[in-house]
C-alpha cells in the first residue's frame, strides 16, 4: 500500500511538470489549474496563520493586492521580473510587521474585524489613486504563454506546501500550534505568545504575497484594486474550510473542488450557478467540520 501511494504520486508529478507538452492539454486546462494552484496557494498561506496559529484574518486579501500591485508596477517599468516578484512578497511582508504589532494585541472577532477594515482602507485608496487598468503591453501580449505562469503558479504552490511541512515540524511551529489550542497555558510553559503569533502573520503574509506577485505575472490586464477585492480572503477561507483548515493537503483538496465545480456550474447553469454554489459550499462546510481531509481519515478509521 505505502509502494502504491507513492508510485501515485510519483506519476502524478510527472503528469503536472509535462502537462503543458501533453498532447491533450490546451489552454483551457492550462487555465483550469492555474487557478486551481493559484486559490491553493492563497488558501495554503492563510492557513499559516489560521490553521496553525488560529488567528482568523479577514484582511488576508490586502498582503495578496500589495504583492500584486508591487510586481506589476515593477515588472512593467522594465525591473528584471524575479526581483519584481520577490518584492511583492517582501512589501507584503513589511506591511505585515507594522501592522502585526498593534493587530495582533486584538483577540478573536476584534482581529478579524480589523484586518478586514486594514484591507478595504488600502483597496480603496488604491482605486482612487490607481483607477485605470493595469495591462501588459503589446510585445508582451504577443509573447504571452499560458506554460510559464503554469509553471511558476504550481511551484509556488509547492514551496508553499514544502514550508507549511516545515513549519508543522519545527519548533517555532509547535509553539505556533500550542497557541492556538490555549494562550494562557501557552504563556505558563514559557511559549511567546506574541511573537509567535507575528511569526505565522509574517509568514503568512510573505506567501501570499508572492502568490499576488504570481497574479500579476499572469493576469493580461486588470484594475490594481481588483486584487484588494475581500473575495481573494474569502476564496482562501472557504478552500481551506472545505479541504480541512490545519491540514498540509487541505487547501489544494479545497481548491481543487472549488474550481472544478465553480467552473461546471457556470458552463452548465449560467443564471443559478452562484446561489447553487453557494448552498454547496455551506452545506459541505456545516456537514463536513473536519473538511474533506477529515472525512477521508474517518473513512479510513472505519475501514480499518
Amino acid at each position: 500500500m505505502h509502494k502504491l501511494k507513492w508510485g501515485f504520486v510519483a506519476i502524478l508529478t510527472a503528469v503536472l511538470l509535462l502537462l503543458p507538452l501533453l498532447p491533450f492539454s490546451s489552454n483551457k486546462i492550462l487555465t483550469l489549474m492555474i487557478q486551481m494552484f493559484l486559490v491553493a496557494s492563497l488558501a495554503a498561506s492563510w492557513n499559516i496563520l489560521a490553521g496553525y496559529a488560529g488567528q482568523i484574518n479577514l484582511g488576508h486579501a490586502a498582503f495578496f493586492g500589495l504583492g500584486a500591485l508591487t510586481t506589476r508596477l515593477l515588472w512593467l517599468n522594465a525591473y528584471p521580473f524575479i526581483l519584481s516578484f520577490l518584492a511583492g512578497g517582501v512589501v507584503a511582508t513589511l506591511f505585515a510587521l507594522i501592522i502585526g504589532v498593534p493587530a495582533l494585541r486584538l483577540k478573536g472577532i476584534y482581529f478579524s474585524i480589523g484586518t478586514l477594515a486594514l484591507a478595504e482602507m488600502l483597496r480603496v485608496t488604491v482605486g482612487n489613486v490607481l483607477p485605470g487598468i493595469s495591462a501588459l503591453p503589446a510585445p508582451d501580449l504577443i509573447n504571452y504563454d499560458l506554460a510559464p505562469r503554469y509553471y511558476l503558479i504550481s511551484g509556488l504552490w509547492v514551496i508553499i506546501v514544502g514550508a507549511s511541512f516545515l513549519i508543522s515540524r519545527s519548533r517555532i511551529g509547535l509553539g505556533i500550534m500550542t497557541v492556538r489550542e490555549d494562550e494562557d497555558a501557552a504563556r505558563a510553559i514559557g511559549v511567546n505568545v506574541f511573537r509567535h503569533k507575528l511569526s505565522a502573520f509574517v509568514i503568512s503574509a510573505f506567501f501570499t504575497g508572492l502568490t499576488g506577485s504570481a497574479f500579476a505575472y499572469y493576469h493580461v490586464s486588470y484594475y490594481p484594486q481588483f486584487t484588494f477585492n475581500p473575495v481573494w480572503t474569502f476564496d482562501a477561507l472557504i478552500v481551506t474550510f472545505i479541504g480541512g483548515i490545519g491540514t498540509i493537503i487541505g487547501p489544494i483538496i479545497g481548491a481543487v473542488f472549488f474550481v472544478l465545480v465553480r467552473d461546471v456550474l457556470t458552463t452548465s447553469l449560467t443564471d443559478f450557478h452562484l446561489i447553487i454554489f453557494g448552498i454547496l459550499i455551506i452545506a459541505v462546510v456545516l456537514l463536513l467540520p473536519g473538511g474533506l481531509v477529515g472525512l477521508w481519515h474517518r473513512a479510513v478509521r472505519r475501514k480499518w
